[in-house]
């Protein structure tokens, strides 16, 4: 095999050509096969760049969308107070009722408490009597701690 000369481009093997005991990267000579390497750097990546264009493509499809189809003129039934307890469209800094807070904080907390279930019912199998117990003491606490809302009527609207 000649080698090439200074500066003179290398075409890529083909088929048939006979080629010496070195081959892949160890033939290639210093500033060849950056291509290749730049090639298959973007194929790895073409999936998550195509990813990226679909969601950006249809998010900017939904966003047009519902520029398109929206009702301008709400139904005054629509706007009215009903899971919130006020107007939907008044002043930003009125008062009202401090149970919103708490009922919003009593789920968040025993929804995140009630999470904590799946991953132990996954592994229940392989669980140790500690881990059935450590999380028999975890639901006493989460009882208790409901019973105790109950009594103090955190959940009482009246």
């Amino acid at each position: 095999m000649v080698a090439p000369r200074a500066g003179a481009a290398l075409t890529p093997a083909r088929a048939g050509d006979k080629c010496d005991a070195k081959s892949g990267a160890d033939a290639l000579q210093p500033g060849q096969g950056k291509g290749h390497f730049v090639d298959g750097l973007l194929r790895e990546y073409l999936p998550i760049i195509v990813f990226l264009g679909v969601a950006i493509g249809l998010g900017l499809v939904f966003l047009l969308a519902a520029l398109i189809v929206a009702v301008r003129n709400p139904d005054p039934e629509k706007v009215s107070a009903y899971e919130c307890g006020f107007n939907a469209f008044d002043d930003a800094r009125m008062k009202f009722d401090v149970r919103f807070y708490l009922v919003s904080i009593l789920f968040i907390i025993f929804d995140l408490e009630v999470a904590f279930l799946f991953p132990w019912a996954v592994a229940f199998g392989e669980m140790s009597m500690v881990g059935f117990w450590s999380m028999m003491v975890f639901l006493a606490v989460l009882t208790i701690g409901f019973a105790y809302e109950w009594k103090k009527g955190a959940l009482e609207w009246e």
